[in-house]
């Protein structure tokens, strides 16, 4: 298998007839996917999606791959070509088209309808190109087809693109499940086609290569949502992600065949289950949806609300809830049905949430302890048998952390691929496909771009490590009025404290430090205000350090007297 290596250079351009693949994101990370494809001087995007920050990371609302090794070539992108419509593929394309408007954005129907709603938002109009499976266009120099897959949002795709230096087949996310609730099964025919005319790069879904066997059905969760509808004494509150269609799908019909009358709550939910609703892909029987209005002169047995909040997110509604601050109280006999995975790192979260929804006296109801979820990717079996029935030349694992990548490749290997054309790359690496095989040539810049309310790439990781320091060690300001002619502290400095432990006396022994801070600087001709202000938040620092053992922000003032 080849590994990345931290001293790669700046990739060489790319041999005439070649074919460059960079992901910027999306490998070593579950989130933010995104890949260029470069052939004969165009470029071709597939997804754009956001991650969401860890708690190491405060007050970043979500991060974006960094665009900077296509800014410059922006005027080259023929397409965006979307897979699916989740948050994590197509929440980075109005940051991308605030750079160039009009670049096309190909994608199914569904796909197209969550991305406009977002846009509008952005107060942007895209080109839009709507395609299916089956489907085939012409893109630049890339023919791209595109093949129907099974996930947990409907209208996914996966897309074959064919070039002059051979034909790559992206699966996006997917899995394999035999019962969809749709009937649109992941076309493993068209992945056998492909296959017989020569797949020269598969890049595969690895976020669950890890896990053995093959994912369940979506319908094998019906027993366990019916039973919460059958034997709920009072309200049932669902959380799922707003875009579930299918197991939102499951919920109603489960609802409706126990006389529940249900509501959607939460700004997302409604606008993505409206959409759903009126293109066809959320069959709502008639008179089962009401506004959260009319619920108030139902009887609780009567009531399902559907919402937001499955990950434990500070603003979702379920979150609210379980803080006492939403407009439904939860209260002693209600059932809440948690129908969604733990993400990594959301964890603590999560289970604050099921915590404080307890202590209402709800009945919570999750992964942990029913059959509630079943995953959208495929698992260790299904992958194998994508390999073995593509027989790709040249395989490069997408979607997942390190481990996901790796074990991805371990599969592919045991089917039969030479380890040798087992790429594993990371964010930034540079894969050319060149002759029929592929090959790190090198890398590109491939940062985390921080939006922070308004501002998109102005918080630094300098900055976040500011903000960490403020939130575990607080802030000391500390004011000296300095008198311009010797040097010395004019009057006793100020300290003003926050989240830093401290009563009037804890910076008396300080002072001195500064005094000899200042008669040095003054010895040695240091007058420049900038320069002392770096000399007193030092030796502030060292002393609180030793003192204390405390490494508060510290931030001098010098005022001239």
């Amino acid at each position: 298998m080849s590994h990345p290596h931290p001293e790669l250079k700046a990739a060489p351009p790319l041999p005439e007839g070649g074919l460059r693949v960079v992901a910027l994101g999306g490998l070593g990370e579950i989130g933010r996917n995104m890949t260029v494809f470069e052939h004969a001087g165009k470029l071709l995007i597939v997804d754009c999606g956001v991650l969401f920050p860890e708690e190491t990371q405060p007050g970043v609302d979500v991060i974006l791959p960094d665009f900077t090794s296509i800014r410059d070539r922006l005027d080259d992108v023929v397409a965006v070509v979307l897979t699916h419509g989740h948050e994590d593929h197509i929440g980075g394309v109005p940051y991308l088209l605030r750079e160039r408007r009009d670049i096309p954005v190909v994608g199914s129907k569904l796909t197209l309808a969550f991305l406009e709603a977002k846009l509008k938002e952005h107060g942007i109009r895209p080109r839009t190109v709507r395609v299916r499976e089956g489907d085939r266009r012409g893109l630049g120099p890339f023919d791209c087809e595109f093949v129907a897959v099974n996930h947990s949002i409907p209208d996914s795709l996966a897309v074959a693109i064919r070039t002059r230096a051979g034909m790559v087949l992206h699966t996006g996310d997917f899995k394999m499940d035999q019962f969809p609730l749709d009937d649109r099964i992941t076309d493993l025919r068209a992945f056998a086609r492909l296959g017989e005319e020569g797949v020269d790069l598969f890049l595969t879904d690895s976020t669950n290569a890890e896990v053995p066997g093959f994912t369940t059905s979506e319908r094998e969760l019906n027993p366990a949502i019916e039973q919460v509808m059958r034997t709920a004494p009072r309200r049932v509150i669902v959380s799922s992600f707003a875009s579930h269609v299918h197991r939102i799908q499951q919920v109603l019909d489960a609802a409706h065949q126990h006389g529940r009358k249900v509501a959607f709550v939460g700004r997302s939910m409604v606008r993505n289950m409206g959409i759903a609703r009126d293109l066809g892909y959320l069959k709502v029987p008639s008179g089962l949806v009401v506004s959260t209005k009319e619920l108030e002169k139902l009887p609780d047995h009567k009531i399902t609300l559907v919402c937001t909040g499955s990950q434990g997110e500070p603003m979702a509604a379920l979150s609210r809830m379980a803080n006492r601050d939403h407009m439904i109280r939860i209260g002693k006999g209600d059932t809440v049905l948690l129908a969604s995975s733990l993400i990594p790192g959301n964890e603590n979260a999560i289970y604050r949430v099921i915590n404080g929804l307890t202590r209402w006296g709800a009945h919570v109801v999750h992964k942990g302890n029913a059959k509630v979820h079943v995953s959208g990717h495929a698992s260790a079996g299904e992958l194998v048998y994508c390999y073995n029935i593509v027989k790709p030349r040249n395989v490069m694992p997408v979607h997942g952390e390190w481990r996901h990548l790796r074990a991805n490749g371990d599969l592919a290997i045991r089917t039969g691929v030479d380890p040798e054309r087992v790429v594993i790359a990371e964010d930034g690496v540079v894969v050319d496909l060149v002759d029929g095989r592929a090959s790190i040539t090198g890398k590109v810049p491939a940062g985390n771009v921080y939006v922070d309310g308004m501002e998109v790439g102005g918080a630094t990781e300098a900055s976040l490590k500011d903000r960490l320091t403020l939130a575990a060690e607080g802030v000391v300001t500390v004011v000296a009025i300095v008198d311009a002619d010797t040097g010395a502290l004019a009057e006793a400095p100020d300290f003003l404290a926050r989240g830093f432990v401290h009563d009037d006396a804890t910076f008396e022994p300080v002072v001195p430090v500064i005094e000899k801070t200042l008669a040095t600087a003054a010895e040695e001709g240091v007058g420049d205000a900038h320069q002392l202000e770096q000399l007193i938040a030092r030796a502030v620092a060292n002393w609180a350090f030793r003192t204390y053992r405390r490494k508060p922000l510290i931030i001098p003032v010098i005022i001239d007297a």
